[in-house]
């Protein structure tokens, strides 16, 4: 999924920043537990946002630098833990296999963007603050 499928998905706002990136060298990570203790943070919506754009698991596991094993075992427990998957699997043939975000995962995505939006709104001001006081 784009960034402009994003914004269109959750009703606008300001591009996500980069990993890695913040202005003052301090960058917040959103990370959630849902029920049953699984986790949800920036590197699995990674994952989705790969899948969704290569239309499949081993794809986005190589463009990650991840194992297919270990890009199928994060997805299975999103699966799990929610009520619909976020990820469907097509098993290959003539057309080839390949896997599809489902409208449940490209919701997920785009909660989990809305939410990094807020929480760098809300917070913003002791972003900076917290930036000027490190090393230079």
């Amino acid at each position: 999924m784009t960034w402009d499928d994003r914004q269109a998905a959750d009703g606008g706002g300001e591009r996500p920043e980069p990993a890695g990136s913040g202005s003052d060298g301090v960058r917040l990570s959103l990370r959630l537990t849902l029920d049953g203790g699984v986790r949800l943070g920036p590197g699995k919506i990674r994952l989705l946002e790969a899948v969704a754009g290569t239309g499949s698991i081993s794809a986005a596991a190589r463009a990650m630098a991840m194992s297919y094993r270990r890009a199928w075992l994060l997805i299975n427990s999103l699966n799990e833990a929610l009520e619909s998957p976020v990820v469907e699997s097509r098993s290959g043939g003539r057309k080839g296999g390949g896997a599809l975000v489902t409208a449940r995962g490209r919701e997920l995505i785009a909660l989990y963007h809305a939410m990094e939006r807020k929480a760098r709104r809300a917070v913003g001001e002791e972003l900076h603050a917290l930036g000027r006081t490190g090393r230079r």
